[in-house]
Formats: structure tokens, C-alpha cells, sequence
């Protein structure tokens, strides 16, 4: 396992998604595999970067008075209730079939990023009952695929019409807890590898937040969001294609 060659690609695709708003575990986990990383040592690698990158989002959310608990927390308990259901699922699917579900969060995320344009019309509705339904299914995909389930919370809830300042940091307290759960629930499993979480996560942090400032100062978000739409594609290509070999 070539340790140096993960830390590089972990820091460039952490940069490059972060500048896009999105967590870079969706990309790093199915890289991490074709380079040869076990999926289930993978997976809470990619849980882990997404913990401690969403711990700085959601403290920078608090401090600025952005999170709104009432709404956030139904999503926020079924989704950090269902990540070590997925999780420990994930022991028992067979790596095909996750490939398969892999590629199908890959092509709606990507196809989010490319395509869909959020509204700006706050709604009001039934967020518990609507809040835990897309917390279950997003915790439940983000343990068993390693990838926190953010990917599904954002345009679910953005496309129910909810407000996307109010989305964004939401989503970012929710994908640290379920990160957090799924993440301890691989340890408990034994399939952490500490060598490749120190290796991979010091330089994902700092290119996610290098992209983050990118994004801030230097970069229109909504082109990087369509490159990345793009790169999820190709990833998505190449991830059934190992599922089909």
C-alpha cells in the first residue's frame, strides 16, 4: 500500500470538492479502493475525514448563529441512529452489490451538482416527518458506504424547498454526528487500519480547508460544482466497471 501516493490524492480531491461544498469521502473512498485499500477499511477512513471536517463547519455554524437545532435535529437523530445499521450492514453485503449502490449515489450526486438549481422560496412543511425519512435512508447509505450521507441531505432538503443557508448547516451538524456513529461502529468491527487514517486524514483536513478558502477568495463555486458533477460521473464509470470485472 503506497501510503505517500493516498496522502496526495486524499489532499488534491479534498481541495477540489471542498471548493464545491462537498465532502471529499464520496470521491476518496471508491479511489482508495481501486488503488487497492479493502473497502472496509476504506470506508471508515472516509467517515472519519468527514467528521472532523464537519466538526469545524458546524462550530463555525454555531458561532455565527446559522444552526437551527428544532429543524436539524429529527434528521440529525434517525440519521446517527441508522449510520451503524448501514455500517454494520455493509459487513454482510457482499463488495458487488455496494459497488452497485456506490454507483448509484455517485450518478445522483453528480447529476445534482450538474443540473439541479436550488430555490430561494423558504417553505414550511412537516420537517420531522419529511426529516427523518431522508435522515434514515442518508444515514443508513452514508454508514454503509463511508460517506456520511451529506450527498443525499443537501438536494433532498433543497428540493423540498427549504432554504439552502439553512440546508448547509444542517447538514453539517448531521454528517458529523452519522460520521461519527458509522466511523465508531467500523471500530468496533476491527476493520480500522490507524497507519492509513493518519496518512490520508492530516492531508484531507488541510486540502479541505485550502479549497474551502479557494471557494471563498478565489473560485466561482457553481463552475467547480458542474467539474465535479463530471468527476463523480467518471468515478461512477470506473466503479462499475470494477463491479462488473
Amino acid at each position: 500500500m503506497n501510503y505517500p501516493e493516498l496522502a496526495l490524492i486524499a489532499f488534491i480531491l479534498s481541495i477540489i470538492f471542498s471548493i464545491g461544498g462537498v465532502g471529499s469521502a464520496i470521491a476518496i473512498v471508491p479511489v482508495m479502493g481501486w488503488l487497492g485499500v479493502p473497502l472496509m477499511t476504506a470506508k471508515p477512513t472516509g467517515l472519519f475525514i468527514n467528521t472532523l471536517s464537519m466538526l469545524s463547519a458546524t462550530l463555525k455554524n454555531i458561532k455565527h448563529g446559522k444552526l437551527d437545532h428544532r429543524f436539524g435535529l429529527p434528521i440529525l437523530i434517525v440519521a446517527t441512529a441508522m449510520a451503524p445499521v448501514g455500517a454494520y450492514a455493509g459487513k454482510f453485503i457482499p463488495k458487488v452489490y455496494v459497488l452497485w449502490v456506490f454507483v448509484a449515489f455517485l450518478l445522483y450526486s453528480g447529476t445534482m451538482m450538474i443540473f439541479f438549481k436550488p430555490r430561494r422560496k423558504e417553505r414550511k412543511g412537516n420537517h420531522i416527518v419529511e426529516g427523518s425519512l431522508i435522515g434514515g435512508i442518508a444515514g443508513f447509505l452514508g454508514g454503509l458506504l463511508g460517506v456520511g450521507g451529506g450527498g443525499i441531505i443537501s438536494p433532498a432538503l433543497i428540493m423540498l424547498g427549504y432554504e439552502p443557508k439553512k440546508v448547509a448547516a444542517t447538514t453539517a451538524l448531521v454528517v458529523f454526528f452519522s460520521s461519527l456513529s458509522g466511523f465508531l461502529t467500523y471500530w468496533g468491527m476491527g476493520t480500522l487500519d490507524w497507519e492509513l487514517l493518519l496518512w490520508v486524514s492530516i492531508p484531507a483536513i488541510a486540502g479541505g480547508w485550502l479549497g474551502t478558502h479557494l471557494m471563498h477568495f478565489k473560485m466561482s463555486s457553481e463552475q467547480v460544482k458542474k467539474v465535479i458533477g463530471v468527476m463523480m460521473y467518471l468515478i461512477a464509470l470506473k466503479t462499475l466497471l470494477v463491479a462488473m470485472g
